[in-house]
């Protein structure tokens, strides 16, 4: 009996914990630096949430190590809901790509929602004399010591499709490792880096601007804001079919019914008009995948990415 009613208590406060969830501004851990497409969703989404919640949500760029810094900062934060996480795919990737981990990617975390995902574009700096795939592989093979790639982070969708088509085109050409996408740009634009792999949220107003050069987009269907670009299975290399995805993640442990507010408000947030419009300008599909679903994709992507690693051989830091 007494163990029935401490269960009962136990139950009644963390309800009566949900129901006055949350009280005070929320912390967004963003682990990339602002510009990029993981701080462009987070915003996004993040300024939705707060409306739906009425609380103000404080964003937190906390970049470096390939985003394992912010993850570490909320992987050793109280699971009270107050501090949350936004990041793309090398999240997961990570655990396949970094030599050791301050965190288990999958254990220390609470998977809340999936928020969207979205092809990359192949973008190259103007002064490369190609304009299509086939002519850069030309290009590289011609003079590969003259040629790199920019990768916005080490494990990353992107660093994953690069890795993929330089054993494909049989070139050995250096990527140079930045720490976000706002970094990399502006060394592309400038002619330090000759091409990367990117979402096109950060890439595609620096192609609509003139400033970068679009070969290609890796989904399967052209992009109705880049019709002119072809995909990658129209541009000989289909194996390039990568996709860059975002979700919603709190510290492992986040109570079930605190967890449950925040999805629903996720999902809300990515299914509302604006956002949907806003996403599909930058070229994402808006998901709003629950935490069930998120969790069962994390585990299939893990298992595809752990695949393209080992046939690209791209090698733990």
């Amino acid at each position: 009996m007494k163990k029935l009613l401490l269960l009962a208590l136990i139950g009644f406060a963390a309800l009566a914990q949900a129901q006055e969830y949350p009280d005070r501004p929320v912390r967004i851990v963003i682990p990339t630096p602002p510009g990029g497409s993981v701080d462009g969703v987070a915003r996004m989404v993040g300024a939705k949430l707060a409306e739906y919640l009425g609380q103000p949500m404080v964003f937190e760029n906390r970049a470096g190590a390939s985003t394992t810094l912010g993850a570490e900062v909320v992987a050793k934060s109280p699971p009270d809901g107050y501090t949350l996480y936004i990041n793309a795919s090398v999240h997961i990737i990570n655990a396949h790509v970094l030599k050791s981990l301050p965190y288990d990617a999958v254990k220390d975390f609470t998977p809340i929602a999936e928020l969207a995902r979205g092809p990359l574009l192949f973008t190259i700096y103007p002064g490369v004399p190609a304009k299509s795939v086939k002519e850069f592989v030309e290009v590289l093979r011609a003079d590969p010591k003259k040629y790199n790639f920019a990768t916005s982070s080490f494990g990353a969708a992107g660093h994953l499709a690069i890795a993929l088509f330089r054993q494909r085109a049989g070139v050995d050409i250096p990527i140079i490792q930045y720490k976000g996408t706002g970094q990399a740009l502006p060394d592309l634009i400038g002619g330090q880096v000759s091409a990367m792999i990117d979402p096109v949220l950060s890439s595609g107003p620096q192609v609509k601007a003139g400033k970068l050069r679009a070969l290609a987009i890796t989904g399967t269907q052209r992009s109705p804001q880049y019709p002119d670009v072809p995909t990658v299975a129209e541009a000989g290399m289909p194996e390039l079919e990568i996709y860059s995805w975002y979700g919603l993640w709190g510290p492992a442990k986040l109570p079930r019914g605190i967890a449950s507010k925040l999805e629903s408000a996720a999902i809300r947030a990515v299914q509302s008009a604006d956002v949907r419009a806003r996403m599909g300008t930058f070229g994402f599909q808006p998901t709003g995948h629950t935490a069930s679903e998120f969790a069962a994709f994390i585990q299939a992507e893990s298992a595809k990415s752990a695949a393209i690693i080992r046939e690209a051989n791209i090698r733990a830091e």
